[in-house]
């Protein structure tokens, strides 16, 4: 496709109500997973706060696992968004393969390494018993690699579509048996954290079944036009961005294991903080998926000049949502932290934490608009750049010098995660704003499409 040729797009003469209507159902998507955790961490912490501290610091290494091969297949979004706005939709499938063949793969090795860490993390925790429960939990959990690689896959792109609402109701059908599996596993059988890890892969295996079978019966799913440049295709926009999630992910990782080993109290009350924040972060992530894919599709269309309409149409609304949630957050502190725990020193430090959190999620959904947007348009490299050095420059040393060395604990590594977010949200809108990124064209990427445009 050349970079003068055009295709026509159905919103681009009202990208708001299009916006709206892909991003909504992400929304509805990302609190459910957002319930998912909550609900999870609700359910641990009847068990104390070891347990608490312990799957805090479990799961924040099994996500660490799973982010670069997640970056990876991410990246079939991309490569379909652009497709569908280039007019060429039917030539997801062989994209779709090439996700495939890299979830399977990287999720096996991803199980066998998170199999080699668990049993070190008794080593790395503030006591015996958060180190026991944070085992416990890694062994399970990553055994569910796979099936959670798979999963996204086919919703990456089922978005690149622009259909979002399958991805819904697939994922309200996980959220609720995971809440059904967590009594059962965690409270019925007596298996303790393990159960919780046992319910969350289960029901996530039932999510995938569900989301397959709509898929395959809506699309098809076939291989025979399969090539070996698909999966490099996928490769060059994935790796940058799963070296870039790993990274980022292990720079978190690496303050929660600061944290551990200063305080199980300050572990556990991040671990609380993180959680309540995510009814901010993962719906704005949602806003910047949506943007995402618009962007995508534009490129794809030959329409540069749509995407600063979208990454601000979208950076509106991840900011409302984010205002509304900051000030439910600053106002409900105290009957936020009670429903979590009863001790009175657990929940002071987690109101405090509250405090900060209600101001960092305002900055980083302008962030998460902002690396969705360049990320719709191919422009990976810079955000993974970018996001790496930020990530590393500014949160494990100032836990480490605020929080543990200072002794300010959890305060200290949420100072270290706001300096992080804002320089990259400065930094990220500065290019997202110049021409930077308008190089970047379907020639570019290099994709194996027909070269005749045809009508969207």
């Amino acid at each position: 496709m050349s970079q003068s040729s055009t295709t026509p797009l159905s919103w681009e003469e009202k990208p708001l109500p299009a916006l709206i209507q892909l991003a909504w159902p992400i929304v509805i998507s990302m609190l459910s997973v957002s319930t998912m955790t909550l609900v999870d961490t609700l359910f641990v912490s009847r068990l104390g706060p070891s347990a608490v501290a312990g799957v805090g610091l479990a799961g924040v290494l099994t996500f660490a696992l799973w982010c670069f091969p997640m970056g990876v297949v991410r990246a079939v979004k991309i490569l379909v968004s652009q497709a569908t706005g280039a007019g060429q939709r039917a030539q997801f499938q062989p994209f779709l393969v090439a996700a495939l063949i890299a979830s399977v793969v990287l999720g096996l090795l991803v199980v066998a390494l998170g199999l080699l860490l668990a049993p070190l993390l008794p080593d790395l925790t503030a006591t015996v018993e958060s180190g026991r429960h944070a085992t416990e939990y890694l062994s399970v959990r990553v055994l569910g690699s796979v099936v959670f690689l798979v999963l996204i896959s086919v919703q990456e792109v089922r978005q690149g579509f622009g259909d979002s609402r399958t991805m819904m109701l697939t994922t309200l059908l996980g959220n609720a048996l995971n809440i059904g599996l967590d009594y059962l596993f965690i409270f019925v059988c007596g298996f303790g954290v393990a159960g919780a890890a046992w319910a969350s892969n289960l029901a996530l295996t039932c999510e995938l079944l569900a989301l397959g079978t709509v898929h395959v019966w809506r699309d098809g799913f076939r291989v025979a036009d399969y090539r070996l440049t698909h999966l490099r295709q996928l490769a060059r926009l994935g790796v940058p961005s799963g070296i870039q999630f790993g990274l980022e992910v292990s720079s978190f990782g690496l303050m929660v294991l600061i944290l551990s080993s200063f305080s199980e109290l300050h572990t556990a009350a991040h671990q609380i903080a993180i959680q309540v924040l995510h009814f901010a972060f993962l719906p704005a992530f949602a806003f910047a998926e949506a943007g995402s894919v618009l962007a995508g599709q534009a490129v794809g269309a030959g329409r540069p000049a749509l995407v600063s309409t979208v990454s601000k149409l979208t950076l509106r609304l991840a900011l409302a949502y984010a205002t509304l949630c900051g000030a439910v957050i600053f106002f409900g502190a105290r009957h936020i932290a009670r429903a979590f725990t009863e001790q009175a020193e657990l929940q002071a430090l987690t109101m405090n934490l509250f405090m900060i959190t209600a101001v960092f999620q305002f900055l980083d959904a302008a962030n998460l608009v902002a690396r969705g947007v360049l990320r719709g348009t191919g422009d990976v490299r810079f955000v993974a750049f970018i996001g790496i050095v930020v990530a590393w420059v500014c949160t494990p040393p100032l836990t480490f010098v605020l929080g543990y060395w200072l002794g300010w604990g959890a305060y200290g590594a949420w100072i270290g995660l706001s300096g992080e977010v804002t320089l990259a949200t400065i930094v990220l809108w500065r290019r997202l704003n110049g021409t930077g990124w308008t190089k970047l064209t379907l020639n570019h990427l290099d994709m194996p499409l027909d070269p005749t445009p045809k009508s969207a």
